[in-house]
């Protein structure tokens, strides 16, 4: 994998709804058969296409595999947003949780309101709306021009203990 590999994967995404499904989806797996085959990308982007194109049922395994391979850095992350999202998809929202409730402590980057707003639907899923709509709100606050304060202390009381 270079530098003009990646721009060719980036352009793939970039005009993915020229493509139909299955035109795109044999895209990229012409250019992941160009990486060795024990690259975690590899099995990374082929779920991604999957999921894009609205099988997460074929991408749960491709990320899973992805991840034993040693996903690393950026794509790691998204692949644990994209599997949770996946799973919950599958009806398997407990291990959406169980993945992306660690990732509330990992160091902070774009994809922070993404892993919240994914692990709000997994936790929906399960009848836990008022910890899902926490996050949400936690994750909306720090975007709005103003209630910044209010909006997270509202998110914060929404999960606080409340004595009997």
């Amino acid at each position: 994998m270079n530098d003009e590999w990646e721009a060719r994967v980036t352009e793939a995404w970039r005009a993915l709804d020229a493509y139909g499904e299955a035109e795109f989806r044999a895209l990229i797996d012409h250019l992941v058969a160009e990486l060795k085959e024990d690259d975690p990308v590899g099995p990374f982007e082929r779920a991604c296409a999957f999921d894009s194109t609205g099988h997460s049922d074929r991408a749960v395994p491709l990320y899973q595999e992805a991840l034993a391979k040693g996903l690393a850095g950026y794509r790691r992350r998204r692949a644990l947003i994209q599997l949770s999202s996946s799973l919950r998809n599958v009806g398997r929202p407990e291990e959406g949780v169980g993945l992306l409730t660690p990732e509330l402590d990992a160091p902070s980057d774009e994809l922070d309101d993404a892993v919240r707003a994914c692990l709000a639907l997994c936790l929906a899923d399960l009848g836990r709306e008022r910890e899902g709509l926490s996050l949400v709100l936690g994750a909306l606050a720090p975007h709005l021009p103003r209630y910044q304060r209010s909006m997270g202390n509202y998110a914060r009381l929404l999960v606080a203990d409340t004595p009997a």
